[in-house]
């Protein structure tokens, strides 16, 4: 900026001010001895997933990054009606899930094509290996798209993020066969495209 100052995202301002409080006092929550997690606590074990999850649901590279933030700012917002009866991934994946969502409707009102970026690449391999993750990488996201939103997240939950049948029920508030059943459909799905792909690069 002309002023030489750096603009302060919002998630600057929510960790600094997170640390403030934690240096202030005790997390427990009033009246309980449990300790509640911290927003602080829940990006850094999080943040990863949430990356991840979003980048395979169709977020494109160049939005990821304010996708990530807004995830964290609806954390930060109702943290406080988190009640650990489910786990935290479960939890985060709602969320993940309508801010990847809105990204992608904000994409095509755009009218833009985003593909995946060639950032994905291990800077610490070989170039050869670095092209061959990198090509992976873009061939997965190509077949990721071929699914439909239920379809691509029960398979995201299940095969990348290895969670379990009753946790992805969770997740997408549906029962354990409706899982079941979405997800034989989605390796279907996902195998036809694969298939596809094939031929096509012979």
């Amino acid at each position: 900026m002309e002023d030489g100052f750096q603009r302060r995202r919002p998630l600057d301002e929510l960790m600094t001010s997170e640390r403030a409080s934690a240096q202030g006092g005790s997390d427990a929550a009033p009246g309980s001895e449990t300790p509640r997690a911290t927003f602080g606590a829940v990006y850094a074990a999080h943040v990863a997933f949430v990356f991840r999850t979003l980048r395979q649901l169709g977020v494109p590279e160049a939005s990821l990054e304010d996708a990530v933030q807004n995830v964290f700012l609806v954390v930060h917002r109702k943290l406080g009606e988190f009640e650990g009866r489910a786990a935290m991934r479960t939890w985060l994946f709602r969320i993940v899930r309508r801010v990847a969502s809105d990204a992608r409707r904000s994409v095509r009102r755009r009218g833009t094509s985003e593909s995946v970026d060639e950032t994905l690449i291990d800077g610490g391999r070989s170039p050869d290996d670095a092209a061959a993750r990198n090509e992976a990488a873009q061939r997965l996201a190509r077949l990721l798209e071929s699914l439909d939103e239920d379809k691509r997240a029960v398979f995201v939950l299940a095969e990348l993020e290895e969670m379990s049948a009753p946790e992805i029920a969770e997740a997408l508030g549906v029962n354990v066969n409706t899982v079941g059943s979405r997800l034989r459909a989605a390796r279907e799905a996902f195998e036809r495209a694969l298939e596809r792909e094939r031929r096509r690069h012979g």
